[in-house]
C-alpha cells in the first residue's frame, strides 16, 4: 500500500538556504544528489508536520526505510534513491543515519548542551555532505571538513528558525544550559522580539558555530572534483554570511536570510575565487613537474 503523501510541505531544493545539486555540479552527479535530497525532504516533512501524531510520523519514516532497503515499494519518495544507490553501488547508510535523526526529532524536543547538539548533527546533517562526497568518489579524508560545514549549516538553520520551531513544534535546539546561563527558559522564544539576554545567547551560539568554519573552509581545496570544489566554496561563503546576519538580526522578529541577489553575488564571487585558485595551483604544479594534475 502506497504511503499517503498529503503530509508533504511542497518545499523543493529551490527553497533551501544553500544550493542543492546546482548547475555547478556535474550533470552526471545531480540525479543521486537530488534523489537523496527528496528522500530527506519527505522524511523532514513527516517529522516536522505540525498536526500528525508521533506514531503516524514514525510509521512514515519506517515506510521510507523499508522502501529504501527494498523490503517494500510503499514510500514512493524512497524509490529514486534506492535506484540511484543500486546504479552507483553506494551504501544506504547515510540515508539510514538521516532517518535516525528524524526519528529523534519526533521523540526528543530539547537539547541540554552544545555537545548534545553536535551529536544530533552527526545524524541530521553530516550524512548529507558525506553522501555528496561519496557520489563524487572523494576520499574519506574529506569527511572531517564536510562534517564541520554540515554541522554549521544545521545550527544556522536552528538559530534562524528558533522561534518557529518552538511555536509550531515545541522543539528547541538552543542548548538549555546556554539559556539557563542567562536566566532564560524556552518560553523566551515565544516573545514577539528577543530580549537582550536572548539576543546575547543567540549571538554567542553563532560565534561558537563560527569556530567550525576554519575546518569547513578546508573542504573546497581538499576535494578533487573542480565543480564540487566550487559548489562547496559557495556554501562555505553563504554560511559565513548568514552567521554574520545572526549577530545583527533578531530571528524572532526579523528575517535572517540573504536575498536572492545577495546569494547569487556571493556565489559568483566564491566560484570565481575557487576557479582562479585551482587554476593557479594547476599552473604551479605543471610548471614544477611538466604534467597537469587530474581533476574530474
Amino acid at each position: 500500500m502506497t504511503v499517503d503523501t498529503k503530509y508533504k510541505s511542497g518545499k523543493s531544493e529551490g527553497d533551501e538556504n544553500f544550493p542543492v545539486a546546482s548547475r555547478i555540479v556535474a550533470a552526471r552527479h545531480r540525479a543521486p544528489i537530488l534523489a537523496f535530497y527528496r528522500f530527506a525532504r519527505a522524511a523532514d516533512d513527516a517529522a516536522d508536520h505540525p498536526t500528525l501524531d508521533a506514531q503516524s510520523k514514525l510509521s512514515i519514516l519506517t515506510a521510507l526505510e523499508e522502501t529504501l532497503l527494498g523490503r517494500s515499494d510503499d514510500a514512493t519518495d524512497a524509490l529514486a534513491l534506492r535506484e540511484q544507490l543500486k546504479l552507483r553501488n553506494l551504501s544506504a547508510q547515510h540515508a539510514l543515519d538521516l532517518l535516525k535523526a528524524f526519528r529523534q526529532d519526533v521523540t526528543k524536543n530539547r537539547y541540554e548542551s552544545w555537545e548534545e547538539l553536535i551529536e544530533y548533527c552527526r545524524y541530521s546533517a553530516m550524512p548529507v555532505g558525506r553522501f555528496v562526497l561519496d557520489v563524487h568518489g572523494e576520499s574519506k579524508a574529506t569527511w572531517a571538513h564536510s562534517d564541520s560545514l554540515c554541522a554549521a549549516l544545521q545550527i544556522i538553520n536552528h538559530l534562524q528558525d528558533c522561534a518557529k520551531d518552538y511555536r509550531d513544534l515545541d522543539r528547541v535546539y538552543i542548548p538549555l544550559n546556554d539559556l539557563s546561563a542567562r536566566g532564560l527558559g524556552v518560553e523566551a522564544l515565544a516573545a514577539p522580539r528577543a530580549s537582550a539576554d536572548l539576543r546575547a545567547c543567540i549571538n554567542a551560539l553563532a560565534a561558537r558555530t563560527e569556530t567550525l568554519m576554519p575546518e569547513a573552509g578546508l573542504l573546497p581545496p581538499s576535494v578533487a572534483d573542480l565543480r564540487l570544489s566550487a559548489e562547496t566554496a559557495v556554501i562555505v561563503e553563504l554560511a559565513r554570511r548568514l552567521l554574520g546576519l545572526l549577530k545583527t538580526r533578531d530571528p524572532l522578529s526579523e528575517r535572517v536570510h540573504l536575498s536572492k541577489w545577495q546569494a547569487a553575488l556571493f556565489a559568483a564571487k566564491a566560484t570565481a575565487a575557487t576557479l582562479a585558485n585551482r587554476g593557479l595551483a594547476r599552473f604551479a604544479f605543471s610548471k614544477s613537474t611538466g604534467m597537469m594534475p587530474h581533476e574530474r
